[in-house]
């Protein structure tokens, strides 16, 4: 196990070696190339969201990336599973942490359509994770930024860089339509 871990920071330290390099030769470009990365694994985010929306659960999809390969997805199942931790973010996590046999996600990116909540913050925090991509912000419940930053708090042992607003207009539009079909469902319930 210590073996794996030694290889895997080895690794990581090359890579980070490499990108640091490609970054001060050409910065436009290697922006444009992350954003572009960013980009296509949000895509893979909002693609687990609408399994939620299909469930007719709130539309919320993760999917966590480790060396350009996601290894772990997520989406909300609340209340098919009538399960609290059922959220996108604890699903991926769990599912990442089994491909890697490591709870430490430690050279791993999650990209999740919504902003954590403070449970799934707390879950980033101590797997971690040292990047997160969200799509847009939650400012009645979001815990990486509009109501507190758990995901940055220096008096935690470990801390994540965030990036937020990655195709935020399509996870928000998303989110909103959601809720616009919610009251009308509803509506037309309390009626018949």
């Amino acid at each position: 196990m210590i073996h794996v871990l030694a290889e895997k920071l080895q690794k990581g330290n090359r890579m980070d070696l490499n990108n640091r390099m490609d970054s001060n030769r050409n910065p436009a470009s290697y922006q444009e190339k992350n954003i572009k990365k960013d980009e296509k694994f949000m895509r893979e985010a909002i693609r687990q969201a609408k399994k939620a929306y299909a469930l007719e659960e709130v539309p919320i999809g993760c999917v966590i990336v480790y060396r350009d390969k996601i290894i772990g997805r997520g989406y909300n199942r609340r209340t098919v599973d009538k399960n609290t931790l059922a959220h996108a973010e604890l699903t991926a996590i769990r599912k990442a942490c089994r491909k890697i046999d490591d709870w430490r996600l430690e050279e791993c990116t999650m990209y999740v359509t919504l902003e954590p909540c403070q449970m799934c913050s707390g879950a980033i925090v101590q797997a971690r994770i040292p990047r997160v991509v969200v799509g847009c912000t939650n400012p009645k419940a979001g815990c990486a930024g509009s109501i507190v930053n758990l995901l940055d708090m220096k008096e935690f042992n470990h801390q994540a860089e965030l990036t937020v607003g990655v195709l935020g207009e399509e996870c928000s539009e998303m989110m909103k339509q959601f809720f616009r079909e919610l009251r009308e469902r509803q509506k037309a319930k309390k009626k018949s």
